[in-house]
C-alpha cells in the first residue's frame, strides 16, 4: 500500500505531498491543472521512461518519493538488494534531471531501473490509456488469466518454464552438433595427422634441450681438446718430467718434501704440513679427472651428424605444434582428448535426442496440466467478469476467454489465450480489441480489476480516467465498483466525474494558479464543504445551491450504498 507520495519540480508541481487512504483514494481538478503528473509521478516510482521535458521549467531536477507498506511479498527481494526498511515501510526515490539523467532508490540503496520497477511493480499497478491498449493483445489476456489462475498456475508455470529452458539448450547443442558435424570431422583430420607425424618421430621429453647440449659440445670439440690439455700440462708439468717444468703437481711435492723436513726440526709446522699434503692429494685427483676428461674427448662426425638430423626432425615439430617438445607433448595429449571428444559426436547426437524426447514428454505433460487450469480459470474469470459488466450497465456483454492450441509449445505453455468479446445480443464474439470501443474496454478493465482483486489483496491500484467515454448512471457503477475493489486493494482514481470522486474515502484537488510566465499547481486535500463544492463543479460546472445540494445527495447515496 502506497501511504505516501512526495512530488517535487515535476511539470507544473512544484511541490505537493499525498497521502491516500486504504480503501479509494480520487483525484480531481480542472483540465490541465496537473492531475496526469499525479499519475505520472507514480510511474516514475515503477520505472516508467523518464523525459528530461517533465522536470519544471527554471528547475535542475524532478524528484518523486513514496513510501509503501505490505512488503511480504517482496521482504526476500528487499533482503538480497540490502535495501532497508523502517517500521515495515519502504522508501522508493526517483530523480530525474534535465541532462536526461535518471537515478533511483529502493530502501535508500542505488539500485538499477528494472530492479525498482520489478520489486514496486509487485506493490502498484497503473492502468491509464496504455493500459487499455495492451488489454487488447493476447500477451496481456494471458497474462491476466494466469494471475487470476493464483498459486497453483504460477507453480505449473515455473516447472514449465524451467523444462522449456532446458530443452531448448538441449535442442541448441543438438543442432549445432549436427550442423557442424562435417567441420567436427575436418578438424578431426588434422587432429589426426598431426599425432601421427608426431608419432612417427616419437620425442621424448626434454629431448630438444638435451640434443642441443650434445651438439654444442662435439662442435667445440677441437677447442675443448686444446683448452683440456693446456689445463693437464699445468697440473702434471712435462710428459718427459723435465724438472724444470713440473707443473702443480710436481711443485706441490716439493712444498710436501720440505715442509717434512721442517717439521722434523720444528714441530710447530706439521700442521703446515699436513694441509699442503691435501693440497698435492687434490691436485693429484684434479689431474687424474682431467686425463681422464681429455681421454673422453673423442671428435665423431658420424654422432653430430645424427644429432642434426635428430635435431631437424624435432624443429620440424616445433614449429607446427609448440615452441619447445615439451609442448608439442602438450599439444598431442590436448588433441588426444579432443578427437576422442569428436569422435563420439554420435553418441552424443543420440543423447541429445533421447534427452529432448524426454523433455517434450514432461513439457506435454506439464503443458496439459497448465491448460486445464486455465480452463477452470478462465470460466470463473468471465463469469465474474460478465457479472460486474452488467452492473456497469452491459447487461447483454459477452466476454470469452478462448484457448486454442499453438503449433509448438512456447515458453508460457501450448495455449494461445484470447479475449473475446460482444456487447449486444446477436453479436458474434470477436477479439476484444477490434470490437470494444474505449468505454468498454474501460469497464472491461475494471471489472477484471474488481474481480482479480479477491485473489490479489493489498496491492495498490491506480485508474487514470478509468470512467473516460461514460457518464451518467454507467459512472455511479464505476464508482461503486471501485469503491468494491478498495474493500480488499488500494485504489487511487484520476477522475473528471462526480459520481466515481463521491465513492472516495479520501478527496485530493489539483489546481492551477499562473503569474502570466509560470503556471503552477497545487494538490490540497479536501473535505467537508470542500469537497461538496468541489463535486459540484464536476457535475455542473458552477458551485451553485442547487449543485451543493446534488453533490450533498450524491456523497451520502454513495456512502450510503458501500455501508
Amino acid at each position: 500500500m502506497l501511504t505516501e507520495l512526495h512530488i517535487q519540480q515535476l511539470g507544473v508541481i512544484t511541490e505537493s505531498r499525498l497521502e491516500p487512504a486504504p480503501g479509494l483514494t480520487a483525484v480531481t481538478g480542472e483540465t490541465g491543472a496537473g492531475k496526469t503528473m499525479i499519475v505520472t509521478g507514480l510511474g516514475l516510482l515503477l520505472g516508467h521512461r523518464a523525459d528530461p521535458t517533465m522536470v519544471r521549467t527554471g528547475a535542475e531536477q524532478a524528484r518523486v518519493e513514496g513510501v509503501f507498506t505490505g512488503l511480504d511479498d517482496v521482504a526476500t527481494r528487499l533482503s538480497e538488494l540490502g535495501a532497508e526498511t523502517d517500521a515495515g515501510e519502504l522508501i522508493v526515490a526517483r530523480q530525474l534531471r534535465t541532462n536526461g539523467r535518471s537515478r533511483a532508490w529502493l530502501g535508500g540503496v542505488a539500485a538499477p531501473l528494472g530492479t525498482v520497477a520489478g520489486v514496486v511493480g509487485e506493490l502498484a499497478t497503473i492502468h491509464g490509456q496504455l493500459e487499455q491498449v495492451r488489454l487488447g493483445t493476447e500477451e496481456r489476456q494471458r497474462q491476466v488469466l494466469d494471475r487470476f489462475g493464483g498459486k497453483p498456475v504460477a507453480e505449473v508455470l515455473e516447472r514449465y518454464r524451467e523444462l522449456f529452458e532446458l530443452r531448448r539448450s538441449v535442442d541448441k547443442e543438438l543442432n549445432e552438433r549436427v550442423e557442424n558435424s562435417r567441420e567436427r570431422a575436418r578438424e578431426a583430420d588434422l587432429l589426426a595427422f598431426g599425432l601421427s607425424e608426431i608419432e612417427r618421430v616419437d620425442p621424448q621429453p626434454g629431448e630438444d634441450t638435451e640434443l642441443a647440449t650434445r651438439a654444442q659440445r662435439l662442435q667445440a670439440m677441437d677447442d675443448l681438446r686444446m683448452l683440456a690439455q693446456e689445463a693437464s700440462h699445468a697440473l702434471s708439468g712435462a710428459d718427459d718430467g723435465d724438472p724444470d717444468d713440473p707443473g702443480v703437481v710436481g711443485l706441490a711435492g716439493i712444498a710436501v718434501k720440505n715442509t717434512g723436513r721442517i717439521a722434523e726440526m720444528d714441530p710447530q709446522a706439521e700442521a703446515l704440513g699436513e694441509q699442503l699434503n691435501q693440497l698435492g692429494l687434490a691436485a693429484q685427483e684434479a689431474a687424474g679427472a682431467l686425463a681422464s676428461y681429455v681421454a673422453g674427448l673423442d671428435a665423431d662426425p658420424l654422432a653430430l651428424e645424427t644429432i642434426t638430423t635428430r635435431r631437424a626432425e624435432l624443429a620440424d615439430l616445433t614449429r607446427k605444434y609448440g615452441e619447445n617438445i615439451d609442448a608439442v607433448l602438450d599439444w598431442a595429449r590436448d588433441a588426444s582428448e579432443r578427437i576422442e571428444d569428436l569422435g563420439s559426436d554420435e553418441q552424443r547426437i543420440e543423447a541429445l535426442r533421447t534427452r529432448r524426447t524426454q523433455l517434450d514428454e514432461q513439457l506435454h505433460h506439464q503443458a496439459e496440466v497448465l491448460h486445464g487450469l486455465r480452463v477452470k480459470a478462465a470460466q470463473h474469470l468471465a463469469s465474474g467478469v460478465r457479472e460486474e459488466l452488467g452492473a456497469l450497465a452491459m447487461p447483454h456483454a459477452r466476454l470469452e476467454f478462448r484457448l486454442e492450441p499453438l503449433e509448438l509449445p512456447g515458453p508460457w505453455g501450448s495455449d494461445r489465450v484470447s479475449l473475446l468479446f460482444s456487447a449486444n445480443p446477436g453479436s458474434p464474439l470477436a477479439p476484444l480489441a477490434k470490437v470494444a470501443s474505449g468505454g468498454e474496454l474501460s469497464r472491461i478493465r475494471l471489472g477484471l480489476e474488481v474481480v482479480l482483486a479477491g485473489s490479489d489483496p493489498g496491492h495498490t491500484f491506480v485508474f487514470d480516467e478509468v470512467d473516460a467515454g461514460v457518464g451518467g448512471q454507467v459512472a455511479t457503477e464505476i464508482g461503486r465498483r471501485l469503491a468494491k475493489l478498495a474493500r480488499h486493494s488500494q485504489v487511487i482514481v484520476v477522475t473528471h466525474l462526480a459520481q466515481v470522486a463521491a465513492f472516495a474515502e479520501r478527496h485530493y484537488v489539483v489546481t492551477k494558479s499562473s503569474d502570466g510566465l509560470v503556471t503552477t499547481s497545487d494538490v490540497e486535500l479536501v473535505s467537508g464543504d470542500q469537497r461538496l463544492h468541489e463535486i459540484a463543479r464536476l457535475m455542473a460546472g458552477s458551485e451553485s445551491d442547487k449543485a451543493l445540494a446534488h453533490a450533498r445527495e450524491l456523497v451520502v447515496d454513495a456512502a450510503g450504498t458501500q455501508n
